[in-house]
């Protein structure tokens, strides 16, 4: 600290500039200003200045950041998104896909018969449908705080072939969401092929699913995605799901038909008082 002590003798005054360390709180300071206790700022607080200038203040939202040692300090724009207790924060993001797809549902298997599903259906009850995984879509994660939110998004691909290109078939079927090994979401849709000559009775299609399920119970989670046939008009007419039925033909392959999966992990923001 540079310290202006003025003198006056006999109507002479003198100045003398000295350096020395200020210690407030303390009797042994370790810099030129060093303080021991609670400081109040009233005002905007300046960096970076000189004997002619009294430095700057910063912009509106700048934060003061440090250089390291022997440099000087410098504002700076941080994009941060400060959350308030009471919102919910994105945690984690899981994403698979998939290009095996279910290929165990085609031509002479029979659809389940099974028309409604319930939450924490057992995936491995028969009597609640004959589910077939889609084995890379497979997820495994933890929640820790009890306050949250998970939201699945699945798109996939269905593909079916009429056992007569110049008749009308169709396959109705469903795909669901299991969170260790109970049901927590599923969609029912059908496809159908009208006198698709043109494409030797291949019909595609493009099924989504998109749920939200809240407040999951803390601990290990277990994501698995399987989809299964309720009916078909005919026995005889092949199916699968995210995956091309031959790769023989030249209207879809397993890259265009694949299944991709997201599961969100969002949990409640809370801050603990000291």
């Amino acid at each position: 600290m540079k310290k202006t002590i003025n003198y006056c003798v006999i109507g002479l005054c003198f100045t003398i500039q000295s350096y020395a360390q200020v210690g407030i709180g303390t009797s042994a300071p370790n810099s030129t200003l060093d303080i021991n206790g609670r400081t109040t700022l009233r005002k905007e607080l300046r960096v970076n200045g000189t004997s002619s200038q009294a430095g700057s203040a910063g912009l509106n939202g700048q934060v003061l950041v440090s250089q390291g040692e022997n440099l000087p300090p410098v504002w700076k724009t941080v994009n941060v998104t400060f959350l308030e207790e009471g919102q919910y924060k994105l945690i984690n993001s899981y994403l698979s896909s998939d290009q095996a797809g279910i290929t165990t549902l085609s031509n002479g298997v029979a659809g389940d018969g099974v028309f409604k599903n319930s939450v924490n259906d057992d995936i491995t009850d028969t009597s609640k449908g004959k589910w077939m995984k889609i084995a890379g879509l497979e997820g495994n994660f933890t929640i820790k705080n009890a306050k949250n939110r998970l939201t699945y998004q699945l798109q996939t691909g269905v593909e079916m072939k009429s056992s007569s290109a110049t008749s009308m078939q169709s396959v109705s079927f469903a795909c669901g969401v299991f969170r260790n090994g109970k049901l927590v979401a599923v969609r029912p849709d059908k496809i159908s092929s009208n006198n698709n000559t043109d494409k030797a009775g291949l019909q595609d299609y493009i099924f989504t699913l998109n749920y939200t399920e809240q407040n999951v119970g803390i601990g290990a989670q277990k994501i698995e995605v399987a989809c299964r046939k309720i009916e078909t008009t005919s026995n005889n007419a092949q199916f699968t799901v995210g995956r091309n039925i031959s790769n023989t033909n030249t209207e879809s392959n397993a890259f265009t038909l694949e299944s991709v999966f997201k599961t969100d992990v969002i949990e409640y923001v809370t801050y603990k008082s000291n």
